[in-house]
């Protein structure tokens, strides 16, 4: 597999409006776990070699168990171990991330808001569309683990 081209040196402005999205989830104070978690999920769904194999070991460096790493595609049968705030985040995930499936059920809407505030509901919105946009890239310029 090679590299289609490398983005980050033909656009830099492509990678550093990214970068400034990534910014913005920092300052939300979105818990660091969660955010690995969203990634991953996301990354599964579109199918991000690249940001599978990055977030995979982050989450790995930040003390997470292998367990619930490779459980994260199945949360729904894992029994308890995920959170119930995680779960929630999970399926805001998938809803999100396949949203022109059938939106961001109403009844989804409200599970969600059981754990974060109005704003929070925004910032996970935020990093869900952070995550996706960085699969985006990476997918269409061909990147795969190790290419850089």
């Amino acid at each position: 597999m090679t590299l289609r081209l490398n983005y980050r040196e033909e656009n830099p402005g492509s990678f550093e409006t990214l970068l400034k999205f990534e910014t913005f989830i920092a300052k939300s104070r979105l818990d660091k776990k969660i955010y690995e978690l969203i990634k991953i999920r996301a990354s599964q769904i579109n199918g991000c070699a690249f940001c599978l194999d990055m977030h995979t070991k982050d989450l790995l460096e930040m003390g997470e168990t292998q367990q619930r790493i490779n459980l994260i595609s199945v949360w729904h049968e894992a029994n308890d171990l995920f959170t119930e705030k995680e779960k929630a985040v999970l399926e805001l995930t998938e809803a999100v991330t396949l949203i022109s499936n059938k939106g961001v059920p109403q009844d989804l809407y409200k599970k969600v808001r059981e754990f974060f505030t109005e704003k929070e509901y925004v910032d996970l919105i935020m990093a869900i569309n952070t995550i996706n946009c960085w699969n985006r890239m990476a997918i269409s310029t061909g990147m795969y683990p190790e290419c850089f």
